[in-house]
């Protein structure tokens, strides 16, 4: 599995290392990724994603899972947040 982040789609970046003499060399820079469970209200159960703690903080922001779901396009979702995505928004139309 690839080190991104399954929420925001966040993944590695590519730099150098810089030495004091200005010494260039390859290096990446990766994610702080969590293996978290996620509750979400719409579905009632958790569900495990590999977010950032970045993603993390924006999905509390924003007031839980299914409010952050919703408000995100679907270009910036994985492939699994969007099948989420759609199972979370069918549970509220029906509730509607």
């Amino acid at each position: 599995m690839s080190r991104i982040c399954e929420l925001t789609g966040k993944g590695r970046q590519v730099g150098h290392n810089v030495s004091h003499a200005n010494n260039k060399t390859k290096r990446t820079f990766l994610p702080n990724l969590q293996n978290v469970t996620l509750l979400s209200d719409a579905l009632g159960k958790g569900v495990r994603l590999k977010v950032s703690t970045h993603g993390l903080r924006s999905v509390e922001h924003v007031g839980g899972l299914d409010n952050w779901l919703i408000k995100t396009s679907d270009d910036d979702l994985s492939l699994r947040a969007r099948r989420l995505k759609r199972e979370v928004s069918k549970k509220l139309q029906a509730a509607a």
